[in-house]
């Protein structure tokens, strides 16, 4: 048994947690980055823990860092939510290395189901139906031009070690091969540390279904349906629903099977996922996500299981309470992912302050967020800002209750993909239940209805630079402290004092930006990081043409030529940080 909880994430999945923790009558203990300083997790929590410096790996990822906070705030137990260290089994051996319970999979079955060739292989051994494709890593380049004449084009490249679209890249030609596997190569390593790519058949027109699973250590599981996964951009999803209106009873009691089958056959513990693709009646096994999922919402509205909760009570020792034949769906309910992105422009990243932030309320509303007002949103994590959910006796009233809430959130400020989910949830395809994968790229006319629905465009305020701390001494229980306060020192006061630990960090003053001339150039239309430059000096460019790769909030955004031309000074290199308006390179002036 413990009695405290460190949740070693942040956003809304950090509060999701901590809110379950409270319910159970646990306390909560929260780590933070410099960038989230401010952060609402933070104040929510029982307690909180700087552990480093904006940048993942130097935070979120810090497995040191993060096993003294645990010591530091008493915790016994951590919580890793998704995403950052939740699918690592090294972190998983440092949490029980130090004497702590981790609530989620042991190694051992994170190790075999985690990476996604180790889990083709089980898959295989179990008896699951699997797409067509290898069992282990490629080499090179040339293996995946073999593999794609052996399976027949297009071919999807994957990123071993990770999963939500990163390191990803369909292939429809030999042609695109050499391109494809650096790009997937490079945003694997970044996002997951590990390069390792595998090669399977790319379905041209699939859903995505994905079964819900719950494993205790006694060796009982069950699934809990499935979510229909399959409105998706960049292979991330923003729409998912449960139960999926492709699936009769009889199709999700086999897929059902074939995942708890698959769990059990692993030593599998805790919440997990199995990913499938579905087309033609057919249902292939794609991987499976060791760890709470970003939507496991709509399954805990329509079955009415806190997943969460059950997480950390299945690490408390507890056999599983469920019963198969109790998991029968209410109802239906549909998630819509509240992003920091501009939908009329690929879904790039949209950084900014948000002022104004209210809500939607009502029956069968819930909002999972990570934000307030007067939150300026970080550079350095993904982009969404939260989850908005619904549900309805039926799918009918669920989608239309969706459309309601949508239309009455309000986040000024910042760009976000609320007009392109009005504008989905709308769309008769969608009504009638028939999207796929490909629902976005076929359908135009989606973003021009979009483009309809956004708010007029407001020119934000351009954020504060940070200021510098407060300092004073304070004696506890006749101790003497230093503290430094940041912000007005009153408005994050959280229901529960937080009491905030760990070293002052080192402040630098924020360099002052200057907004670029008007010039004939390439400019960035965002900020972050350049990951490729693929333009030279004197090189003759074509409109449209990909010059620079900038990656921000996770994604990697492509920069392309104006207009035709012949560029004159690049003046950006590699692993360069840019402001949004930042000339990566100019035109030669003729004459």
């Amino acid at each position: 048994m413990f009695r405290t909880v460190l949740v070693a994430n942040r956003g809304e999945i950090a509060l999701r947690v901590m809110r379950a923790c409270r319910e159970l009558g646990l306390r909560c203990v929260a780590v933070y980055s410099e960038a989230d300083r401010d952060a609402p997790h933070v104040a929510y929590a029982d307690d909180a823990y700087l552990i480093g410096p904006p940048s993942p790996a130097e935070s979120y990822l810090n497995i040191e860092a993060i096993i003294r906070a645990a010591k530091a705030t008493g915790a016994e137990a951590i919580h890793p939510g998704y995403g950052f260290l939740a699918e690592n089994p090294n972190f998983v051996r440092a949490v029980h290395a130090a004497g702590l319970v981790f609530i989620g999979p042991p190694a051992e079955a994170m190790e075999r189901m985690g990476g996604k060739t180790a889990a083709r292989r089980e898959a295989a051994a179990a008896g699951v139906p699997l797409v067509p494709g290898v069992l282990e890593p490629v080499a090179d380049a040339a293996e995946v031009k073999r593999l794609g004449k052996e399976f027949g084009y297009p071919i999807a490249i994957k990123a071993v070690g990770g999963g939500g679209g990163r390191g990803l890249r369909v292939v429809r030609s030999p042609e695109e091969v050499e391109e494809a596997f650096a790009a997937a190569r490079r945003e694997a390593e970044v996002a997951f540390k590990n390069g390792e790519l595998y090669v399977e058949k790319y379905l041209d027109d699939p859903r995505h279904i994905e079964i819900q699973v719950l494993a205790d250590g006694y060796g009982n599981a069950v699934s809990l349906g499935e979510r229909d996964c399959s409105v998706q951009r960049r292979h991330q999803k923003l729409i998912e629903e449960c139960p999926s209106p492709a699936l009769t009873p009889e199709l999700r009691a086999e897929m059902g099977a074939a995942a708890v089958r698959l769990a059990k056959a692993v030593g599998y513990v805790s919440a997990g996922t199995l990913e499938f693709l579905y087309q033609d009646g057919r249902y292939y096994f794609l991987e499976m996500n060791t760890r709470i999922q970003v939507e496991h919402t709509v399954t805990e509205m329509v079955y009415g299981v806190d997943l969460v909760a059950a997480q950390i009570r299945i690490a408390q020792g507890e056999k599983l309470w469920l019963k198969q034949e109790d998991l029968v769906p209410r109802g239906h309910a549909i998630e819509c992912r509240i992003n920091a992105e501009d939908p009329l422009h690929n879904f790039r990243p949209a950084l900014g302050a948000i002022g104004e932030y209210r809500e939607p309320v009502g029956l069968g509303v819930r909002v999972d967020s990570g934000v307030r007002a007067n939150y300026t949103v970080p550079s350095h994590y993904d982009s969404l800002l939260a989850k908005l959910i619904t549900w309805g006796a039926d799918r009918k009233e669920a989608i239309a209750r969706m459309r309601r809430a949508l239309a009455e959130y309000r986040i000024e400020g910042v760009t976000t993909i609320i007009p392109f989910h009005l504008a989905a949830l709308e769309h008769p395809v969608f009504v009638a239940g028939a999207a796929t994968v490909n629902f976005i790229p076929r359908h135009p006319e989606l973003l021009t209805r979009t483009a309809e629905l956004m708010p007029p465009a407001a020119t934000p305020a351009p954020a504060e630079p940070a200021p510098e701390p407060r300092r004073f001494t304070v004696e506890v229980n006749g101790r003497r402290f230093g503290v430094a306060v940041f912000g007005d020192g009153m408005s994050l006061v959280p229901s529960q004092p937080a009491a905030v630990r760990g070293p002052a960090p080192r402040r630098v003053a924020p360099k002052k930006t200057a907004l670029a001339a008007p010039v004939d150039g390439v400019i960035s239309p965002i900020q972050g990081r350049v990951v490729a430059v693929r333009v030279a000096h004197g090189q003759q460019v074509e409109a449209g043409q990909v010059l620079f790769i900038v990656e921000a909030m996770k994604m990697e955004n492509e920069i392309t030529a104006p207009h035709n031309g012949t560029i004159g000074e690049v003046r950006v290199e590699v692993g360069a940080t840019v402001e949004a308006g930042a000339v990566l390179a100019t035109y030669q002036t003729t004459g």
